[in-house]
């Protein structure tokens, strides 16, 4: 991933004569190079002929209206094997974005983010004197129509969105106008669910999580036979006990129907019975 440069301080504008310094922020993997474009020279490198570099990091003691310009990192392998111009460095995939960086020998400047501003998030420029610094009222513009006047030398944007990037600069009556300065706004990230479906889940489904991550073919073993037990043996069961019923009523039937027919012979013997005995009454009278 490419390095992320920082400002210290964390402004675009700077009086004559201030202290700067800038860093590439990266992963901890190192070996990155601070490089400038100035009207004086292009893809100079910190520690060459201006700054003082320190690893990453790259400290200018007093700084002058000619260090203005554009300021960038670069990996240390891409800078030994690249003698390309300083825009085609910039834009590599082992280049940091670049920074704008101005310098003024006047006694106005704006401080404003040197690194874009997130949508949503709130911003203040500040319109400072360099001696002495005070809150004076200051006039404040954004590519070059007027804004507003704050008498306190200070505006607030609230909830900056993509329209409220531009160039800014302000003007204090009693001490001068600043340079401008390009205000970036970043886009908020999104982040989007991605869609759910809902399925009905299968057998071998309902298997697979059902089935423990086994460290050996002994455990798995017996987690099956478990399973085979839990799901098989209920219906082998409650087989037994359907076919052991009907069994059990069977004989009950044949029972009652031999008993009604063993009833009726007798009754039928007994009637023949009765009709021997009128007759040999009958025989007998006579």
């Amino acid at each position: 991933f490419p390095a992320r440069l920082t400002v210290s301080p964390s402004r675009s504008q700077f009086f004559r004569d201030e202290s700067v310094s800038l860093s590439c922020e990266d992963d901890g993997s190192g070996g990155w190079r601070l490089r400038r474009n100035t009207s004086r020279e292009t893809g100079a490198e910190c520690g060459d002929e201006w700054g003082r570099s320190s690893g990453s990091t790259c400290n200018i003691s007093y700084v002058d209206p000619w260090d203005s310009g554009v300021y960038w990192c670069e990996s240390s392998s891409a800078s030994s094997s690249s003698s390309s111009s300083s825009s085609s460095s910039s834009s590599s995939s082992s280049s940091s974005s670049s920074i704008n960086i101005s310098v003024s020998g006047g006694s106005v400047i704006l401080q404003s983010p040197v690194l874009p501003v997130m949508e949503g998030h709130d911003v203040t420029l500040h319109c400072q004197t360099k001696s002495p610094p005070s809150k004076l009222p200051a006039d404040f513009y954004k590519d070059s129509s007027l804004i507003r006047t704050e008498p306190t030398g200070h505006m607030t944007i609230h909830r900056v969105t993509k329209s409220d990037e531009g160039a800014y600069k302000c003007s204090i009556q009693a001490g001068g106008e600043s340079a401008s300065s390009w205000m970036l706004v970043s886009e908020r990230p999104t982040t989007s669910a991605p869609p759910t479906t809902t399925s009905v889940p299968t057998t071998s489904d309902l298997l697979l999580t059902l089935t423990p991550p086994a460290s050996s073919s002994s455990l798995q073993l017996i987690f099956i036979l478990l399973l085979f037990l839990l799901v098989f043996c209920p219906y082998f069961i409650s087989s037994l006990l359907v076919a052991s019923l009907y069994r059990h009523r069977a004989p009950g039937r044949h029972t009652s129907v031999s008993m009604v027919t063993s009833w009726q012979a007798e009754q039928g013997l007994n009637d023949d019975y009765d009709d021997v005995m009128a007759a040999v009454s009958t025989e007998h009278h006579f």
